[in-house]
């Protein structure tokens, strides 16, 4: 009898200590019995339970020094100093012809235009305590803001899918064809999982030290295959064609760090709400610039050295970016393949914090799907994009291109809405503890005019591998003027919406 009043006597204190873990983390007791499962693993062994609920500020509430400036630049650099932009830096000279020094001055413009973008959107973090696109429900409305959902969820799976498909090239290509690319996918697939899975405290960590590998063999790869860049060759074509090319590249560069706005709140969410807005703003846009810059004027150094170096040709026409690589470290043997399963698994750094993202879209849906906790998302998400990325494993270069002119054409358009509803109609004033009360939020109304719009004229101005918008087609042989036609159709439009909204309806 003694015995079973200590066992029972234990139980109790273990749950009240339990619950006063969960307390003191800020997290509410809910009737789901998964979510209570999430609570338990959180006080227990620091799974992030907390899903898409506003963030108090007492729970963020700390003196912000110049290290958390840093540790927030650093973040972002790690997250975008990864082997899978090597893609995008390879495009310039491969897909669009353009020589050397074209293509970084480009590259250089359009990654500073996107990450400018980003930074602002990031600010909301801190200031609000809301997810990125709980944010949106203020300019978008409550039905709306699904739609941006919906398109934040194909951003975060499509680069899930690419992160995982040029790792998986790249372990492929270091072992001479003898692990396939579905065991390469697989294997960065489970880094991701188990991060996201942990959340925000593992994320931090491994996104603090894993650049300073990736920066050390990015400089090895200097070193020997710099010597073979093509630094003489000019830009292929003239006139209006050379000048397509340059605008097409550079609103797709511009398109990699604008992928990161619709997700970029959400990973400065815990900071305090005295964090100062043009920190966060200036560490977000340098933390991607430089992280990306690095990373890509090394591609665009391999796409220039191409036709100069015929095995380089061989290896990239063959097998890809993953190939490519491999065949610049050539020169130092097994030190080479050791630089290049390191750039293979370091490129989780960028496929966490999407998937991350992904597993907080899901939620924000609708109530159902907020009813399942953060980490099965997050499980389901790695799920989803690994088995895309197997099956599509031949296609890299065209879901590429594609997938990241789509991205950018609609965060602008979200973006240009955001800004003009801050600066015009709130001026800076937002009440951030309606964020989840539809008969308070705004309708959208004049938001969704503004962003069909703007989408048709993105649709009129596309140059895609599928389809050439009319517009588009006229300028040589055929440029995207998608992006800049969208953001200022709806800056155009938004703006007299908007004023007619507030007279008409109210909110």
């Amino acid at each position: 009898m003694a015995a079973e009043e200590r066992r029972d006597s234990l139980k109790k204190f273990e749950t009240s200590s339990a619950n006063a873990a969960i307390i003191e983390l800020g997290i509410i007791e809910p009737e789901n019995t998964l979510q209570r499962f999430c609570n338990r693993l959180d006080a227990v062994c620091g799974v992030e339970a907390r899903g898409i609920e506003r963030i108090p500020e007492e729970i963020r509430e700390r003196d912000m020094t110049y290290r958390d400036y840093i540790h927030m630049f650093t973040i972002w650099f790690s997250m975008n100093c990864t082997a899978n932009q090597l893609t995008l830096g390879v495009l310039g000279p491969v897909s669009y012809g353009l020589g050397l020094t074209d293509s970084i001055l480009i590259c250089m413009f359009g990654t500073i235009f996107g990450s400018l973008c980003t930074g602002y959107i990031s600010t909301f973090g801190p200031r609000s305590g809301l997810r990125t696109l709980n944010v949106a429900k203020y300019t978008m409305g409550w039905w709306p803001s699904k739609l941006c959902v919906i398109l934040n969820l194909c951003i975060e799976l499509g680069y899930g899918l690419i992160d995982c498909l040029v790792g998986g090239l790249l372990l492929s290509a270091v072992n001479g064809g003898g692990m396939s690319v579905i065991v390469g996918i697989v294997i960065v697939a489970l880094i991701t999982w188990v991060v996201v899975t942990f959340g925000i405290k593992w994320f931090y960590k491994f996104e603090q030290f894993v650049w300073a590998p990736t920066v050390l063999v990015l400089f090895v790869l200097i070193g020997v295959a710099g010597p073979h860049f093509d630094t003489s060759t000019p830009s292929r074509g003239t006139g209006v064609v050379l000048h397509g090319n340059r605008l097409s590249y550079f609103f797709l560069v511009a398109s990699g760090p604008l992928s990161w706005s619709s997700a970029s709140a959400d990973y400065v969410v815990y900071y305090p709400k005295t964090t100062k807005r043009w920190g966060t703003f200036a560490a977000t846009t340098c933390g991607i610039t430089t992280g990306k810059l690095l990373i890509e004027f090394l591609g665009i150094g391999l796409g220039s050295g191409l036709l100069l170096n015929p095995t380089w040709e061989q290896a990239f026409n063959s097998h890809g970016i993953g190939a490519l690589v491999v065949e610049s470290y050539r020169p130092l043997h097994s030190f080479g393949n050791f630089c290049c399963v390191t750039l293979a698994v370091c490129i989780a750094a960028n496929n966490i914090p999407g998937t991350y993202a992904a597993a907080l879209n899901w939620q924000q849906l609708g109530s159902p799907f907020a009813k399942i906790p953060r980490p099965i998302w997050s499980t389901f998400s790695c799920i989803v994009f690994t088995i895309i990325a197997i099956a599509g494993r031949d296609n890299l270069f065209a879901i590429f291109i594609n997938w990241l002119s789509l991205i950018g054409y609609w965060t602008i358009i979200w973006i240009t809405i955001t800004i003009q509803d801050e600066y015009i109609f709130r001026k800076g004033n937002y009440d951030w503890e309606i964020w989840n009360r539809k008969d308070l939020l705004p309708h959208g109304f004049a938001a969704l005019f503004a962003f069909l719009v703007g989408w048709a004229g993105a649709v009129l101005c596309m140059y895609q591998t599928w389809f050439t918008g009319p517009i588009a087609a006229l300028v040589g042989n055929g440029a995207d003027l998608g992006l800049p036609v969208a953001m200022g159709l709806t800056m155009i439009v938004y703006s007299p919406a908007r004023w007619l909204e507030l007279k008409y309806v109210g909110r």
